[in-house]
């Protein structure tokens, strides 16, 4: 993955670099100008984003711990109201009493009418006594009621809760015969207070509608939707248009309503969730005292719309900002490079020959500057133009010199080939021979002009030098060359290979105890050519091998190793470049191997140029 990133910033670095000077300057200033407004408008949108979040999240908590609050005090008045029968002797006189008379029902009238009007979200209250005489008290626009198909209810649930009071959530009444009503019940089972028996039931019917007042102000608030649900997560109250249902019929929202308590499980929090492809913020409160879930929901594009539209502000004003800035980079990059260009197209001229020209620079900054030092250039090319037509000049006289001046080596050569053929009528084959490869030594040595041969010919020469070394050492060494013939035609500067046999000779086979073995292998490397010359002399220790490696290196003399093969590697660096050369590696006691690499231009040359 990192070298991923190495390599796609290495191609945009090579990209900008490409670019021409004036397009260079133009990314870098709308650079300098838009990432620096980019970066302050993203934080600014950013910070407002969150700062507007954090503050409708705050507002939507207050409001939902208000609401939570007010629905737990009214609840628990409720509470305290189902316990006044407890205190009521005469109330608790009725309800062990079997008759029903005139007095039993006007006295049970007047507490049940007290009780209804004290919350004026009541609409009914009853008091079941301990004969199974419910009696009851309801409002003006009720005619009547029907508690006997809620009865069973009421004794399960008071069995169930003891002593305690008890809620029960939202459900459906039966008033006048065919009308409903949705309502809430808080109930409570009255004991004797002198024989703690079970002597009634007392049951607030609650409009449902009491949870408007408190949920309205909280959605006028927050911009949301707000709902309740008892700790058994059924709905109790939901405005209109709620992310849930006033009816738990609809499918859809019922799962909604499920999806939102799963994120339940604190007092109070906050979440965001998707719900029908739209974002809300939901803030819930728990209650305490009933365990109830005090929700509003609120969409995202609600609280985030002021944000947007200073987003799409700040979106407006950096295209505005980044346009101004390409357009005055655009003028000024072309100011600054046009006397570039200029020098280019100079530049162009002197490319294909012509030296008439002259940079006219108006100004004398870094771009004049280098105008001035353009001309200057031109002056001092066309000087050493002549002054190489000059060294021309002279070069030729001296090939001239050179040329008459090999006519002396022949002399040396007749005279070499006339105590061969003194040899051979005195039958002595050995002088023979060895004036014979000498002369071939000379010859190839001296007499040749061309700086370049073949590695044919460059072999063959080493076979002669190991022609010559058999005569004075015989049954001393031994010569293998394994080159491969496609190798034998490249070219090659002269006497490369002989120095680096003699030195193998001279300074690990010829001290060696008993015969040793000189080899010569080639291979293709990279597209080079490289050459090893390899012998199993007394080699070098890991100091000298050091020393030798930074000779050849750097060039510098050292007088514990000869010039054949510093004369080598310098020259064949001077040809081929510096990356190539001769490579030393060697082990005391083993042998000396010298690695030789050119390079390989196969497809350039044939033998026949250099035979």
């Amino acid at each position: 993955m990192l070298s991923y990133i190495r390599l796609t910033l290495r191609k945009m670095w090579l990209f900008l670099a490409n670019l021409p000077m004036e397009r260079k300057l133009i990314v870098i200033f709308v650079f300098l100008i838009s990432l620096p407004i980019t970066y302050v408008s993203y934080l600014s949108s950013r910070s407002m984003f969150n700062s507007v979040l954090v503050n409708a999240t705050d507002g939507a908590g207050q409001m939902t711990s208000n609401a939570s609050d007010t629905i737990d005090r009214y609840i628990a008045d409720l509470k305290r109201y189902t316990a006044l029968p407890l205190y009521n002797t005469d109330v608790q006189v009725y309800l062990t009493q079997q008759n029903t008379d005139w007095e039993k029902n006007t006295g049970m009238a007047m507490f049940l009418s007290y009780l209804n009007h004290t919350k004026e979200e009541i609409i009914a209250v009853y008091l079941v006594d301990q004969y199974g005489s419910v009696f009851y008290d309801k409002d003006a626009g009720i005619n009547e009621l029907y508690p006997e198909e809620r009865l069973a209810k009421w004794r399960t649930m008071s069995e169930d809760a003891g002593a305690a009071p008890v809620i029960q959530g939202r459900h459906t009444i039966r008033t006048n015969s065919n009308v409903h009503k949705e309502v809430f019940s808080v109930l409570r089972t009255i004991n004797s207070v002198s024989t703690l028996q079970n002597i009634g039931i007392l049951v607030f019917d609650v409009d449902i509608n009491l949870f408007k007042g408190i949920i309205d102000p909280v959605n006028a608030v927050t911009q949301g939707n707000t709902f309740i649900v008892d700790n058994n997560g059924d709905l109790i109250y939901a405005s209109e248009d709620s992310a849930v249902p006033n009816l738990a019929a609809d499918t859809q929202k019922t799962l909604n309503t499920k999806l939102l308590l799963q994120q339940v499980n604190q007092q109070q929090d906050h979440f965001q969730i998707d719900l029908n492809g739209q974002s809300y913020l939901a803030v819930y409160t728990v209650s305490k005292q009933t365990g109830w879930t005090t929700m509003v929901t609120i969409p995202l594009t609600r609280i985030l719309s002021p944000v947007q539209k200073n987003r799409n502000t700040l979106i407006l004003t950096t295209l505005i900002i980044i346009a101004f800035a390409l357009f005055v980079a655009t003028i000024i990059s072309h100011a600054l490079t046009k006397p570039l260009k200029s020098l280019v197209r100079l530049m162009k001229r002197v490319q294909h020959g012509n030296l008439d020209v002259w940079q006219h620079s108006k100004y004398n900054d870094e771009i004049g500057m280098l105008g001035s030092h353009f001309n200057r250039m031109i002056i001092r090319i066309k000087d050493l133009l002549q002054e190489v037509s000059i060294t021309e000049k002279r070069k030729q006289k001296a090939d001239m010199r050179a040329l008459q001046n090999q006519i002396n080596p022949h002399f040396i050569y007749n005279t070499l080939e006339s105590i061969r053929m003194l040899a051979e009528s005195n039958d002595d084959p050995r002088v023979a021979k060895l004036t014979y490869l000498l002369g071939l030594q000379m010859r190839y040595s001296i007499v040749r002009n061309e700086e370049a041969v073949t590695i044919r010919q460059e072999l063959d020469h080493v076979r002669n030098y190991y022609q010559l070394l058999e005569i004075r050492f015989p049954d001393k060494f031994r010569l293998n060359i394994d080159v491969p013939d496609e190798f034998l035609h490249l070219p090659v500067i002269k006497l490369v290979f002989q120095p680096i046999v003699e030195n193998a000779v001279f300074h690990g086979l010829d001290q060696k105890v008993g015969p040793g073995t000189l080899s010569i292998t080639a291979w293709s490397e990279h597209g080079d050519a490289v050459f090893c010359v390899e012998d199993d002399g007394i080699g070098m220790d890991e100091a000298t091998l050091r020393s030798l490696n930074n000779s050849l290196q750097t060039g510098t003399d050292n007088e514990r190793f000869g010039i054949g093969l510093r004369n080598v590697n310098e020259r064949i660096r001077l040809h081929y470049g510096s990356s190539f050369g001769l490579l030393v590696e060697s082990e005391l006691g083993i042998g000396t191997r010298v690695t030789l690499r050119i390079a390989d231009i196969n497809a350039k040359y044939s033998e026949d140029e250099f035979i």
